[in-house]
């Protein structure tokens, strides 16, 4: 049976049930009442739909409120443990693996740490990820007694650009981990123990951040941001709509420097090598600096920062790491004022491990030299701030990956291969997230 419009029956049903979870999702819990002018629906709709999402225990009762002069409303909520996401973060220090329900609380972790020595290729051997990935999962699971057919998907954000094709699914192309079109999806299907039925969803980790940041963190209420992942390396994610999933720049590959220094990817003079935290630790190294012997990189920023900005007062700076610090600051600015000028963004925001550390100490100093070196009117519109996610944003942001198409299916199990979130779902959220 069709709709007038084209559509099916079917497709008003899911599409009916879609806004009812999206807007229980955002501003939950609320009373049935309440549902019908938030969604666009009739009461009539909201109560079938209500019922049946209740039947499923795909929502709840969560007490009620009194109304003007007559009974008190009952609310409902999305149930919390009607459905679970894992979120990944294949990083450049180490694996991150999180359980979480359906409201996003964290249920288990585990972290993998990869190499700090060696040849970056070893580090990032496929078999020792997939590995690592394998083992991780059965661990959160089994963390947190959580049966495998109650997943809704698997998210995993990777250093690279993903491609899809027909039989492998997604291929990443991470020329800076030795990753060249490596059928990630594919490996896990074959080597991780799920449900054939559960979906993985594959992407870039900066993309993976920005919508984390755009949904629940600093990006909130901006039309458009630039969300920049700083880690061992750099790279960023440009977002135009609040509810798309952004657009992977790889801004860390952006030449500052002609002839300039040698890039892990083989180029020279990009950013990458100049303001990225291997770089950065490589050349305090250079300058005569002291990095701890056998620390991780986190480790040894930790102890750059430290020596070029002392907690203690009267204690001088380490004017070595200070310097190479300072000219860091002035590479990111001019790299923030190609973003502003390319783009022109409501608010440029700082993520990642190493950018949450460094921007604590100068991310003031890296705006004023991106005001400097932009155009005035864009440079004036945008504002410049740090992510408020925390490190585990990518994780976040992947886990949102399966949430957004379990939605967007009307709340419906994935029973075969994943299909990409519809428009339509990106643009019925928009309003929650626009000023």
């Amino acid at each position: 049976m069709h709709a007038r419009s084209g559509r099916t029956v079917r497709d008003l049903r899911r599409e009916n049930r879609t806004a009812v979870l999206r807007r229980l999702y955002f501003d939950g819990p609320m009373s049935r009442l309440a549902l019908g002018p938030a969604t666009g629906l009739s009461s009539g709709s909201v109560s079938n739909v209500v019922a049946e999402l209740v039947a499923e225990g795909l929502v709840e009762e969560a007490g009620s409120v009194d109304s003007a002069g007559g009974r008190p409303r009952t609310l409902v909520r999305i149930t919390p443990g009607s459905g679970f996401m894992i979120g990944v973060d294949i990083g450049e220090t180490r694996i991150r693996i999180e359980l979480f329900d359906l409201a996003l609380t964290e249920l288990a972790r585990t972290e993998r740490p990869l190499a700090s020595s060696g040849p970056r290729t070893a580090r990032y051997d496929v078999d020792l990820v997939v590995a690592h990935l394998r083992e991780g999962v059965a661990e959160v699971l089994r963390t947190a007694e959580v049966p495998a057919e109650q997943l809704l998907g698997v998210g995993v954000g990777v250093p690279g650009i993903v491609a899809r094709t027909p039989e492998d699914g997604a291929v990443v192309h991470g020329q800076t981990v030795g990753w060249n079109a490596v059928p990630l999806e594919r490996l896990l299907r074959e080597h991780v123990e799920l449900p054939a039925s559960v979906p993985y969803w594959i992407d870039n980790g900066a993309k993976t951040l920005g919508q984390a940041e755009m949904w629940f963190g600093a990006g909130r209420g901006a039309r458009s941001a630039v969300v920049v992942l700083f880690g061992s390396g750099v790279g960023a994610c440009v977002v135009t709509d609040p509810m798309g999933p952004g657009r992977a720049l790889e801004w860390g590959h952006l030449t500052v420097r002609v002839r300039g220094r040698r890039c892990r990817c083989g180029s020279q003079g990009c950013l990458e090598a100049y303001a990225g935290a291997e770089a950065l630790l490589e050349r305090w190294r250079e300058a005569g600096g002291r990095p701890p012997e056998g620390a991780d990189e986190e480790t040894a920023l930790t102890a750059m920062l430290t020596a070029a900005y002392p907690a203690e007062a009267g204690t001088p700076p380490d004017a070595t790491a200070l310097a190479v610090l300072e000219e860091t600051a002035e590479y990111l600015g001019a790299g923030f004022a190609d973003l502003i000028n390319l783009f022109q963004p409501e608010r440029i925001l700082v993520g990642g491990w190493a950018g949450l550390q460094l921007g604590t100490r100068f991310l003031e100093t890296v705006t004023g030299y991106a005001r400097e070196y932009a155009l005035r009117y864009p440079a004036s519109r945008t504002g410049i701030g740090l992510g408020t996610l925390g490190p585990e944003a990518v994780t976040v942001g992947a886990a949102l990956l399966p949430l957004v198409d379990f939605f967007a299916q009307g709340g419906r199990r994935p029973e075969a291969e994943p299909t990409p979130p519809s428009p339509a779902w990106q643009t019925a959220l928009r309003d929650r997230v626009s000023p």
